[in-house]
């Protein structure tokens, strides 16, 4: 079991590269990158503070992105 300092980070990741794929749809996947990338930046920022509760509210948010 990894915990959440270590995860975080690793779904960043994986969310990273899905963002690639709604740009490579051009303007049909705008709005979609645009939301990946707002839920990036608050896993980024709650990474940064070290807030435990806002990762884990944003961990769950990056879960919910899929393919």
């Amino acid at each position: 079991m990894t915990n959440l300092a270590e995860a975080l980070p690793k779904e960043t990741e994986r969310v990273r590269e899905v963002l690639g794929y709604y740009k490579e749809i051009g303007s049909a996947g705008a709005f979609g990158a645009a939301m990946i990338e707002l839920s990036l930046k608050r896993a980024d920022k709650a990474m940064a503070s070290g807030d435990v509760v806002e990762m884990l509210a944003a961990y769950k948010d990056l879960q919910e992105i899929s393919t």
